[in-house]
């Protein structure tokens, strides 16, 4: 079998895309979840974690190939006279579970900025390398199961080696983005408010998908996962309302400095 045909390498660049595109969450939680970690460290903590994430996810790839039904069978389902019925998976699980989680980082973080108490001020302990680490590498399994199947509907079960290949080729370029981006944001602070409004997006973007999976319904209403179009929509209109009212409040304190003279 020839490997470096134009099919399998017009599948890998699709698949590169499908990374960057379903990584981009990804991508912004291992930046704020990393500076939690000490200042020494934080860069470590983000190779690291990045690091075993991409091991894991070829366990990950190569577990959903070879025991994808185990993945979607029905584990116990829940109904209780037309108020709620489900049947949950393991997978429906999964991004449940991943999806709380980050709403609830972005909230405790958001209400953190509210009441403004830096660690450097109120004797915040930071949070240990490993602790760190972990967080990153099981948040970046659960981002995974998005892109791990949809990479596996545009190649197939029996193109493993392609999959592999964009997964270690997006980890690294993963690797060098983490840097900058976290970067960015420490040289843009305010940015961060905006990246945690993100992240609590991302978490409701995953429990309406989770809840989709384990075809949950609410007093006869079916949840339905948010489109992916929806949810880039929504993310251009937060960076266009950050970015008109940083200017706006930049022309407020020019013209307060110049009644001022």
């Amino acid at each position: 079998m020839e490997i470096f045909t134009l099919a399998n390498i017009t599948t890998f660049g699709m698949l590169m895309l499908l990374q960057v595109v379903l990584g981009f969450d990804n991508l912004l939680y291992i930046s704020l979840e990393s500076k939690k970690a000490p200042l020494e460290k934080q860069g470590f903590v983000r190779k690291v974690g990045i690091g075993i994430a991409i091991l894991l996810r070829i366990v990950l790839l190569f577990a959903l190939v070879s025991l994808i039904k185990y993945f979607e069978e029905p584990l116990f389902s829940w109904n209780s006279e037309g108020w709620i019925s489900s049947s949950f998976n393991v997978h429906s699980l999964i991004v449940l579970l991943g999806g709380i989680f980050i709403i609830y980082t972005s909230i405790k973080e958001i209400w953190h900025m509210i009441s403004y108490e830096p660690s450097d001020q109120t004797g915040k302990t930071k949070m240990s390398v490993n602790k760190a680490i972990t967080l990153i590498v099981i948040m970046n399994v659960v981002f995974s199961f998005d892109s791990i199947l949809s990479a596996m509907a545009l190649t197939g079960e029996d193109q493993f080696w392609i999959m592999a290949a964009a997964i270690i080729t997006g980890g690294i370029l993963m690797i060098w983005l983490a840097d900058k981006v976290a970067n960015f944001l420490e040289k843009n602070r305010m940015y961060e408010v905006l990246g945690l409004f993100i992240l609590f997006l991302v978490g409701i973007m995953l429990l309406s998908e989770g809840g989709h999976l384990a075809h949950l319904e609410l007093f006869g209403n079916e949840i339905t996962p948010m489109n992916k179009t929806t949810f880039y929509f929504i993310l251009v209109i937060l960076i266009l309302v950050d970015i008109v009212q940083g200017q706006y409040q930049k022309r407020i304190l020019q013209a307060k400095k110049a009644s001022k003279k």
